[in-house]
């Protein structure tokens, strides 16, 4: 990267946060477009604008608000929503709720999306999911840190991975229309419906198998035959992970 590209990206930077953008997502905003820079050659004043103006766009303005105005206290407007799905529609739905605005900050212990939206802030967000584990965690990480890609949520036996596509759509990314908050947070497809259906059906055989074993037989093969069960089912489901079902 030249000197002025450095000069152009201080600037951004410190416009960004001029602008009421918080200090973390101007920094990735800047790498991310730093890395398309160096990927592209192009150079930043011809491919985004003067740099002022461009962090307006960013934030949601445009360069008629670049002056002293007070920024709104950090977070005063933005928008939460926690929301679950299944693993063979999470992509699509990520594609779809990234665009709007949505960011998810991390997945609580029900699995549920925590996410959050800054309206006059708010980017673009794109996602992807990759197997993981305790055992490849590190390197998974490590392999997709290059490529501007922040790990944003873990569930067993994968983990969400966010950027902002900010490096592909620069001023594009910045949304100055928000859509409201979708009226329901569960979004099952027919795979999950039938997996769910399956595993229903499974604990229910398991409960009466164990009440009639408890005067008939041995209490601990059905004990053994639900673990069976259960393992092949979470087999099914890291198969399905692995080859990246999908399904409405």
């Amino acid at each position: 990267m030249t000197t002025d590209h450095h000069h152009y990206f201080q600037e951004l930077a410190a416009a960004l946060r001029g602008a009421g953008v918080p200090a973390d997502r101007a920094d990735a905003t800047v790498a991310d477009l730093t890395g398309h820079l160096a990927e592209t050659g192009a150079d930043p004043l011809a491919e985004f604008g003067p740099a002022t103006e461009f962090a307006a766009r960013l934030a949601g303005g445009g360069p008629e608000n670049t002056g002293p105005d007070e920024p709104d206290e950090p977070g005063a407007a933005a928008e939460s929503w926690r929301w679950t799905c299944d693993i063979y529609n999470d992509r699509r739905l990520l594609g779809i709720y990234g665009d709007q605005g949505w960011e998810v900050e991390r997945l609580d212990t029900l699995g549920r999306f925590v996410c959050r939206r800054s309206p006059g802030t708010a980017l673009r967000w794109e996602y992807r999911r990759e197997p993981m584990t305790l055992l490849n965690r590190r390197a998974v990480i490590d392999r997709l840190a290059p490529e501007g890609w922040e790990l944003c949520g873990e569930w067993i036996l994968y983990a969400y991975f966010k950027r902002p596509r900010a490096a592909e759509a620069g001023p594009a990314a910045a949304l100055t229309e928000l859509p409201a908050p979708p009226p329901r947070s569960l979004f099952l497809s027919r795979h999950g419906k039938l997996v769910l259906g399956l595993c229903a059906s499974l604990v229910l055989l398991s409960l009466v198998l164990l009440a009639v074993s408890g005067s008939s037989g041995p209490w601990w093969v059905t004990a053994v035959a639900g673990a069976c069960g259960g393992v092949g089912a979470l087999y099914g489901v890291r198969r399905d992970i692995l080859k990246g079902a999908e399904s409405r």
